[in-house]
């Protein structure tokens, strides 16, 4: 068992988090990266006990046109500034893991200043994929190279070149000399040579004991990338689609289809990297039909085989939504000042309820360890298992609005709800509860040989006083409420918010405007959706198009991906 079997992850966008300015001026260091010390003790108090942070080192602007990757972005201070924050989250028992952008660099990199400088006598020019000395490029260099994404800012590396591998390896030691990081999250995986995967699995085994390797991949099957000889996990884009339109579609046999297919996919073994929102998608708020589904959506995300990830910010419920045009994803990265959050670090009810989650699953090991096995399903409730070492957790989600009863199998013995405090004793193998409209329950065994501790200590480690920069005075002791209370207040408080939200949403936000698809315009013009539109067609002229072709097409949402694939066509 290493850590990130049992890791929870907290997703950070520095340059965005630190509100640095959009484009790098390679002037004098500014230690905005400081600016995140004091969210770590809230990082730490909802649960979380792992960070994936990036892009990080110098850059030109976004952060994954990499200028220099041993540098820290001077927009974010300076080396000995992100040494320190890594050396402050290990302080407080939190692992770090760095945005490893290696399938591109910038064109500020040395290697391509040098290509641009020499032409066919640089040393580099085999670094780089397909450079073309009788071409041409949209900066007008007078010679052409294959890019990312279709974009000419980001220039692919040639990964198997034996001087690329070695110089990335290379970096991948300095990361862990330097600032003692402890795992990658690998950009672009689905893009990424495989022997240079292996390259890097093999560093990550040599520089430090359970370095992690985590891949962004959309859409495939996963175990091609998560295995003994590549990454330790993916990015699970395909349980990220399930959870918030098997919701807002009152449809849980979408998600429990996903979850099936994953878990027979992985064997059980490799543990995806599970997320409802990230840098890259809309906030999670933003995309659910009615904010009473952040309680549902996240109980399956707490519970559900997988490595849990919140993403800055969400925690509170905020939302985001893609822009348009260069800067579409600034609205996705924002700005957040840790005073500014303080009280509602104490008084937000969707935060007290992450916390809640954060809590049980950290005092849960079935949670992290456990096999899975659904027990009952329909299109809007869901009942399923977890069960590790002789202890079995039963999970029950309702998206109905309404009240029901829901049916669930366990050993016999005394359970807790982790979310009402309510007890059962369960006699014969079955046992039957009430569950609130756009709500679940998580059924724990009291005390299971003393490996868990009691679901009341759980409970009543529910946020009552929220860890906070510099020390509060307390003038009288504030009395605290009883266990069970203190989880009804909490679930209830969340769903009451979701209830005002949703009945002060204007028809407009409530009714999503029919999309007028353009497929005629170029590929780099076209929305997401018309990219899997134009991508279907192309399918459909070279045979069938299946159930599953047409799925995998509507589940990846990455536009440098779908670029990427609707090219690939003939």
């Amino acid at each position: 068992m290493a850590w990130y079997d049992e890791a929870i992850f907290y997703h950070i966008y520095p340059l965005g988090m630190t509100g640095a300015p959009k484009q790098n001026e390679y002037g004098e260091p500014v230690e905005r990266l400081n600016k995140l010390l004091p969210w770590i003790s809230h990082i730490k108090h909802i649960g979380c006990n792992a960070i994936y942070i990036g892009p990080l080192f110098e850059s030109v602007g976004h952060g994954y046109e990499t200028t220099d990757y041993k540098k820290l972005d001077s927009r974010l201070g300076t080396n000995e500034t992100l040494k320190n924050f890594v050396a402050e989250c290990h302080a407080q028992g939190v692992k770090v893991i760095f945005d490893g952008v290696f399938n591109h660099t910038g064109r500020d990199f040395f290697a391509f200043k040098d290509l641009k400088e020499n032409r066919e006598n640089s040393r580099y020019k085999d670094w780089y994929c397909n450079v073309n000395f009788w071409g041409n490029n949209s900066y007008n260099d007078g010679f052409g190279y294959e890019n990312w994404g279709g974009y000419d800012l980001l220039v692919k590396l040639n990964q198997k070149n034996p001087e690329v591998i070695n110089y990335i390896c290379d970096v991948i030691r300095f990361w862990v000399q330097e600032f003692d990081v402890d795992g990658i999250r690998l950009d672009a995986a689905d893009v990424l040579d495989f022997d240079f995967m292996k390259a890097l699995r093999r560093t990550a085994n040599e520089v430090k004991p359970e370095f992690w390797l985590m891949g962004e991949v959309i859409h495939g099957d996963y175990i091609r990338w998560a295995n003994a000889d590549t990454l330790h996990s993916v990015t699970n884009y395909h349980l990220h689609k399930a959870l918030f339109s098997g919701y807002n579609d009152h449809n849980f046999f979408e998600i429990a289809h996903t979850v099936k297919r994953l878990n027979d996919m992985c064997g059980g073994v490799f543990k995806l990297y599970n997320f409802v929102d990230n840098h890259d998608v809309e906030r999670i708020m933003s995309k659910l039909s009615t904010p009473k589904g952040f309680v549902p959506v996240h109980i399956l995300l707490y519970t559900l085989p997988g490595v849990p990830s919140i993403y800055y910010g969400s925690e509170f419920g905020i939302e985001g939504r893609k822009g348009h045009g260069a800067d579409a994803d600034a609205p996705l990265r924002p700005e957040m000042d840790f005073k500014a959050w303080a009280d509602a670090m104490e008084e937000n009810s969707y935060a007290k309820f992450i916390t809640a989650l954060g809590t049980m699953r950290q005092q849960v090991k079935a949670l992290s360890f456990g096999d899975y096995k659904e027990q009952n399903l329909t299109t809007r409730q869901y009942t399923f298992s977890r069960s590790y070492e002789g202890s079995t957790v039963v999970v029950m989600v309702n998206n109905d609005d309404n009240a029901c009863t829901m049916h669930g199998g366990a050993p016999d013995g005394t359970y807790t709800g982790v979310l009402s405090g309510k007890k059962i004793t369960v006699s014969g193998g079955g046992f039957s509860a009430e569950i609130a409209g756009n709500s679940g329950e998580i059924w724990v065994p009291d005390v299971v040989e003393g490996k868990f501790e009691t679901v009341e200590t759980v409970v009543e480690e529910t946020p009552v006083e929220m860890p906070v920069a510099e020390p509060v005075k307390v003038e009288e002791p504030v009395s605290e409420p009883e266990p069970e209370v203190v989880a009804k207040n909490v679930l209830e408080e969340v769903t009451e918010v979701a209830k005002a939200q949703e009945e002060t949403a204007t028809e407009e936000e409530q009714v999503e405007e029919e999309k007028v698809l353009d497929l005629n315009k170029p590929y780099e013009e076209m929305s997401i959706e018309e990219l899997q539109a134009c991508i279907l067609a192309k399918m459909a002229k070279n045979g069938p198009v299946t159930d599953e072709m047409k799925r995998t097409v509507v589940v990846n949402t990455h536009q440098g991906s779908l670029l990427n694939w609707v090219r690939s066509f003939n």
